[in-house]
């Protein structure tokens, strides 16, 4: 060190500021700007300034740059003695070009950091950054209010142009920006593109401002050439300017499903505000969501772990500047996920066969099948076919050498997923082939009745007499008022083929059905709904309390499918009108979230399915909807919400909810009505309240949620149920019973073509089934089983969903309107 370094460093000493000591010498330097990992010196600015401090290496390595050792700080550099060949600090030379503006504490205006430095070190005085634009104007009369006085003089002397009558922030830009194009060219004398001192001295002479027209080359050259561009002339005007090239106005994004996405905007241009981004409608930027949470310094939008919901429509705009804007449409990619059914069969010779293969996938998956691990070989075989797209593998007449594992294999862009059904054909194929399973479970006024709907056969019959096997009482004791004695029951829920729960309204119970016996499950008065959540393993129960729903509750079953004990969790919320969880399917195969309706509350609560607790509400006044059903599709994530209808005029349309944002879109087109969602999500049916149409909406791999089509019948719909296609694969069936007549109806939701099934008796009258939901269910055995079963007043009919028949009628059924399958299809 110099010697007065060194005295500055005894001052410093003397107040007993040091912290470190190297070589002898104890300094503090520059806060967060470290010397030398050995040293471990830290500079701290506030305390003094060292532009000559050299600190020698404790172990000095010849091969070693003494340069690469030798810290100087901010404003120099290192550089060898030519002499000596040390290591020595010198003030740097020159910084690299970059326009950063900033202020000195001395008062002078710099180009960037690097300058301010710089120039500390040439002058040897400490002179540091102010982050404030007003020190650009220190000793001057020229203030910045005064400067900004002159440049809007400036502008309301240039012409203006004829405005039109809706004024918007992007427009007022644009004539802003003509203006100053104006002054620009009357300024620029010579038509050189710039402007020098000489041009822009001979106006406003007389300006009564202290502020002069010099004053824009003394404050607006950022790069200190002595003249002003038209860049530089835009910027001091603060015209911002925006450009979208054409062929970017809308972009598609396509990313797999679990991975992150980048949204980066493709608005350029100078002075760009910050870039807002929106996602139906509803801006993304302020909003503390878990999957959407970072925004970077280049406006791009970042979405972490990525699933179905989030695909859709995402566009970006600089603030202020809503008429130019990008889209993005973002596609997510998802794997096929498969099932073959049945895993095994045993056939006998000569009998026909049928395996089943259905996948789930974005894209569409492709389907093909392998035998033993070889290509089956369909164009030299009369006997082996393929069906809707390869969905089902039909042998006409099988052989002893069709035994064998057959291998259903689904691919897409994004991934391939495989399983085998094994075929044994032998003679006593026969004897193996009875199941306890693929039943329907019916529940009347006589009992409970298990049917085995292929043969229509009644499998058992378990009466209302009948005792449960942990109580000893009877399934169906008689209560107060009742006579003669039946059986009551209201709700029905399969919970994972093992048990079925049944609400018993009168009794105030459940009773748990099971192969081996019974038991019964006691919950509050009036227990009249139920759903089964498969992610938690929960039975959720509405319970009215009495008949006119004075006193509701909301309990849960936990552990439902395990143990020998099941009881029932009262929950906290009151006034419980009704309550929605959304269905799994192969795609989705966890649910987070339950919705519950308070009476006469135009609001939907959010429910956390772990805890229980309220996660958010999510308000309907401003649509005065009071919700009366839900439905959910994950692909883009919507709910479909029913209001209540509580006059004589037109019902109210449904409202959309966004779950990424869970705010309320708006009104779903002018669609009314409870909606119904078909398993894989791309189907959205709303039978109309007051009419006789359905309508269909699709939603694409997309994410856009669009009108498909009106399906026109003479059929008011009670109940509504999803088949797949038994001719086009990743394709659905609607099946919709009326609430008054003794119609059918099946209707193609791909090509909108209908069957009607007629004289199926006449139904359950509406007000003989008291505990809401449809009078005439209709149930179906499955993903690939093709019957189904809706009862009227006394009897139960089975149907052929892939011929569209009548199957058969079970006679002496009275009031069978709880049915549940129990299978594997």
């Amino acid at each position: 060190m110099t010697g007065e370094s060194c005295d500055f460093l005894t001052l410093i000493q003397n107040k007993g500021i040091i912290s470190q000591q190297n070589n002898g010498m104890l300094v503090k330097f520059e806060k967060s700007e470290r010397i030398n990992p050995r040293w471990s010196v830290w500079l701290d600015q506030q305390l003094f300034y060292c532009p000559c401090c050299v600190f020698p290496s404790a172990r000095s390595d010849p091969d070693e740059d003494p340069c690469g050792r030798t810290y100087c700080g901010r404003g120099r550099q290192c550089v060898l003695m030519a002499g000596t060949g040390r290591a020595e600090c010198v003030c740097q030379e020159k910084c690299r070009p970059s326009f950063v503006p900033v202020c000195g504490s001395d008062g002078r205006f710099y180009e960037n950091h690097c300058e301010v430095y710089r120039t500390a070190c040439l002058e040897r005085r400490r002179i540091y950054v102010v982050h404030s634009k007003d020190c650009f104007f220190k000793g001057s009369a020229c203030t910045m209010s005064e400067y900004n006085k002159l440049k809007s003089m400036l502008l309301d002397m240039q012409p203006t142009v004829l405005k039109s009558g809706e004024q918007s922030q992007q427009r007022d830009m644009e004539e802003k920006r003509a203006l100053v194009d104006t002054m620009f060219k009357y300024l620029d004398v010579n038509q050189d593109g710039r402007l020098i001192s000489d041009e822009l001295e001979k106006h406003l002479e007389d300006n009564l401002l202290e502020c002069t027209m010099h004053d824009l080359l003394r404050y607006d050259d950022y790069n200190n050439d002595g003249h002003l561009s038209l860049h530089e002339f835009y910027t001091a005007f603060q015209v911002i300017q925006l450009s979208l090239a054409e062929d970017q106005r809308i972009s598609l994004s396509v990313v797999t499903v679990g991975l992150s996405a980048v949204l980066t905007c493709a608005i350029q241009g100078t002075l760009r505000p910050p870039i807002i981004w929106k996602r139906n409608g509803i801006i993304l930027n302020f909003l503390d969501l878990e999957d959407i949470n970072d925004f970077g310094d280049d406006g791009s939008l970042y979405i972490t772990k990525v699933t179905t919901i989030h695909m859709g429509n995402y566009s970006c705009h600089a603030y202020g500047y809503e008429d130019l804007y990008q889209t993005h449409v973002l596609q997510v990619n998802v794997p096929p996920v498969i099932l073959v059914y049945p895993e095994t069969q045993a056939q006998e010779p000569g009998v026909s066969a049928s395996l089943h293969c259905y996948a789930d996938s974005i894209p569409n998956p492709k389907l093909l099948w392998l035998k033993n691990g070889m290509d089956l070989q369909l164009s030299s075989s009369t006997q082996l076919s393929l069906i809707a797209n390869g969905s089902e593998l039909f042998i006409s007449s099988v052989r002893y050498e069709d035994t064998g594992a057959y291998t259903c294999i689904a691919k897409n862009d994004v991934g391939v997923d495989e399983d085998i059904s094994s075929l044994f054909v032998e003679d006593s194929a026969k004897k193996t082939r009875l199941s306890v399973g693929n039943m329907f479970y019916v529940f009347s006024d006589e009992g409970i009745t298990v049917l085995q709907p292929n043969e229509c056969e009644i499998r058992r019959h378990m009466k209302r007499t009948e005792r449960i096997v942990a109580t000893y009482e009877e399934m169906c004791p008689k209560g107060e008022g009742i006579s003669p004695q039946r059986c009551v029951w209201s709700s029905a829920v399969n919970v994972r083929d093992k048990y079925i729960y049944v609400t018993q309204p009168l009794q105030s119970r459940l009773l748990v059905v099971d192969i081996q016996a019974q038991k019964v499950v006691q919950v509050d008065p009036f227990p009249v709904k139920m759903l089964y959540d498969k992610s938690h393993d929960q039975v959720w129960i509405l319970t009215w309390g009495d008949m006119d729903k004075g006193h509701p509750t909301l309990q849960v079953i936990p552990q439902a499918s395990v143990g020998e004990v099941h009881h029932a969790i009262r929950t906290t919320f009151q006034r419980v009108n009704d309550f929605f969880i959304p269905s799994t399917n192969l795609i989705i195969t966890h649910v987070r979230f339950a919705f519950v309706f308070l009476k006469n509350e135009p609001a939907v609560h959010k429910i956390d399915l772990e805890t229980f607790h309220r996660v958010k509400t999510i308000s309907l006044k401003n649509y005065s909807c009071i919700p009366a059903s839900m439905a959910y599709t994950h692909l883009s994530g919507f709910y479909f919400v029913q209001c209540q209808h509580k006059s004589l005029l037109h019902a109210p349309a449904q409202i959309l909810i966004d779950s990424v944002t869970d705010a309320v879109i708006g009104l779903n087109l002018n669609v009314t009505g409870q909606a119904y969602v078909s398993p894989d999500g791309r189907y959205v049916v709303t039978p109309d309240p007051e009419g006789s149409k359905m309508i269909v909406q699709t939603v694409s791999f997309q994410g856009e949620l669009s009108l498909n089509r009106v399906i026109d019948e003479p059929i008011s719909v009670s109940d509504l149920v999803f088949q797949p296609s038994f001719t086009e694969s990743n394709q659905h069936v609607v099946v919709a019973t009326s609430g008054s007549g003794t119609d059918l109806l099946f209707a193609d939701l791909s090509s909108g073509h209908v069957e009607v099934l007629r004289s199926l008796k006449e139904p359950l009258p509406p007000r003989a089934w008291p505990w809401g939901g449809p009078n005439r269910v209709v149930v179906s055995s499955g993903l690939f089983g093709q019957y189904l079963i809706t009862p009227s007043v006394e009897s139960l009919f089975v149907l052929n969903g892939k011929h569209r028949t009548s199957h058969c009628e079970v006679s002496d059924i009275k009031r069978a309107n709880t049915v549940v399958w129990v299978g594997e299809v």
